[in-house]
């Protein structure tokens, strides 16, 4: 069981950057609709993208385009999801070393 579990950890590490840059990517093309008045993503994507693990990058992509950030649950849940987040991990890493 060791050793499966030391595997976990790159492949944790590659799908974290996968979802967090997916969502950050995300963040930029709605904003670019939002100008344009085109079709848009809808919020809930943002954060199903972001219960798989891309918190970080919604965040940072909220931030970096200036996009969502007058809605609470953008500005009050995704950094409270992160926590959360975060808290798992180092939950997981205690647990599983």
């Amino acid at each position: 069981m060791h050793a499966v579990v030391l595997h976990i950890w790159p492949v944790l590490a590659v799908w974290l950057v996968a979802v967090n840059g997916l969502d950050f990517i995300l963040m930029g093309v709605d904003k670019r609709r939002a100008q344009r008045g085109a079709w848009r993503i809808p919020e809930r994507t943002f954060f199903l993208v972001a219960l798989l693990g891309g918190t970080l990058g919604a965040i940072l992509g909220m931030r970096h385009f200036r996009h969502k950030t007058k809605h609470w649950y953008f500005w009050y849940g995704l950094p409270l999801l992160l926590v959360l987040q975060v808290a798992l991990c180092g939950l997981l890493w205690w647990r599983f070393p």
